[in-house]
């Protein structure tokens, strides 16, 4: 066994590094969608192909892998399908969220709000507080517009269209009503904020619904494609430029892909 090396103010901890090496080769199944040969496999994990293949013979015991006998090539086996529906079950969007919520808030200075799609629409379900006083409405239980603030745009481009005209339905007043002029602009507006959200992986408000508060926000995905959770950055306009090659604005994408990749979502955040 080998010994890491501990981080100032860490405990020193013991790792095993033949399962670091053997772990390698498991990574590397998991990112590649095809079987692979033992020489590809062996290549991207850095070792030799007669290196990697005992580590092979053992993950094959265990299920972890398997080998397709046609081909001789190796993929991922049930045993490792079964360890990593157990880890998307015991996933908890808003525990994985908060931890990255929060160093964004404490790196920016600005407020931060986590949000979930409820029942009556996007419902902040955490607030950080910005540094400095920001002199907004949202707390916990807020129920946020759909089409007039960023949290509302970014969910509207990930959540099915219906379920938004529904929800703006309950909100604008007479669902049947379709005709009506606020129906014809909300659905223009709403085809809008979709196209824009969708090409930058966010949507922004500048100014709106609060003066002088601007506001990027984007919606992680889980590992099915669906909405997990919200995340909004929000401060003062004097020192939040809206952007979209914005420091804030970049941070705030790789925010978003980060929490999506822990939750599971191995696709683009751009593609919902």
């Amino acid at each position: 066994m080998t010994a890491n090396t501990p981080n100032k103010g860490e405990k020193e901890q013991r790792a095993v590094q033949s399962i670091e090496v053997g772990g390698r080769l498991l990574l590397v199944l998991a990112n590649n969608l095809e079987p692979m040969t033992l020489k590809d496999l062996a290549a991207q994990a850095e070792l030799t192909p007669s290196r990697a293949h005992p580590y092979l013979v053992s993950f094959a015991k265990l299920g972890l892998i398997e080998q397709i006998a046609e081909s001789g090539r190796y993929g991922l086996g049930a045993a490792a399908l079964q360890v990593g529906l157990s880890c998307l079950h015991q996933l908890d969007p808003v525990k994985v969220a908060t931890p990255i919520a929060e160093a964004l808030a404490a790196s920016t200075g600005h407020a931060v709000a986590l949000s979930v799609w409820g029942n009556f629409g996007p419902t902040i379900i955490r607030m950080i507080e910005a540094r400095q006083p920001l002199l907004v409405s949202m707390r916990a239980g807020t129920v946020m517009s759909i089409l007039g603030t960023a949290t509302g745009q970014a969910f509207a481009a990930v959540i099915p269209k219906d379920r938004i005209l529904q929800a703006m339905a309950n909100a604008l007043g007479d669902p049947a009503d379709r005709a009506s002029p606020i129906w014809r602009d909300s659905e223009k507006v709403l085809k809008d904020v979709v196209a824009e959200v969708r090409k930058h992986g966010l949507a922004r408000a500048e100014g709106r619904p609060i003066l002088s508060v601007n506001a990027f926000s984007g919606v992680a995905l889980s590992h099915e494609g669906e909405a997990a959770i919200g995340i909004t950055l929000l401060g003062h306009s004097d020192h939040f430029p809206t952007d979209w090659d914005s420091p804030l604005a970049l941070r705030m994408q790789a925010v978003v892909a980060e929490i999506s990749g822990r939750l599971g979502w191995q696709g683009s955040a751009r593609a919902v």
